[in-house]
């Protein structure tokens, strides 16, 4: 009779494992389908600098950085498509730049978005003070906005595929 109870408790687990990998299969679909307008991650990390060229360098001496003109990139692995290979950019801007305009803070934040169309939309319907028009590049589209603080704010809706191609030495 204890056999019996096994045997049941045993295919009642095989049922329970097999629903939940159909269930993991199902949510992973979802993921890589999902168009919400939202945040997906960090894009970059931006600061004033007095010497922008001696900071990357030191960096890179002295961290491991993969320095180049645009700071360092960071290459990473999408989590939900670990095959695609995903940048995120560090970078020191000169200490007179106006690109942070108008906020007055030393740093700016660059967030990876998806459906910036869509995300632009909400936030104007939010009462986000965006300051400018979606522009597109070889390697995304980005617009800026600035949060309650008067942190300026940039999105980015990546092609991070521009990067791969491009080549180049990143920091990992």
């Amino acid at each position: 009779m204890l056999f019996l109870a096994t045997s049941c408790n045993t295919v009642t687990n095989k049922d329970e494992i097999k629903s939940e990998h159909i269930d993991k299969t199902d949510q992973k679909e979802t993921i890589m389908n999902d168009t919400t307008p939202k945040v997906t991650g960090i894009g970059g990390i931006f600061f004033r600098s007095k010497n922008p060229k001696e900071t990357r360098e030191w960096y890179g001496e002295n961290l491991g950085f993969a320095i180049n003109n645009f700071g360092s990139p960071f290459e990473f692995r999408n989590a939900n498509r670990p095959e695609e290979i995903n940048y995120l950019n560090w970078n020191p801007f000169e200490e007179e730049t106006d690109y942070f305009d108008p906020s007055e803070k030393e740093f700016m934040i660059n967030y990876r978005v998806q459906n910036i169309e869509g995300l632009v939309r909400k936030l104007k319907a939010n009462g986000v003070n965006v300051l400018d028009e979606i522009e597109e590049f070889g390697y995304g589209k980005f617009v800026h906005i600035m949060d309650l603080e008067g942190n300026k704010i940039e999105l980015w809706e990546p092609k991070d595929s521009f990067f791969t191609e491009m080549g180049g030495e990143t920091t990992k």
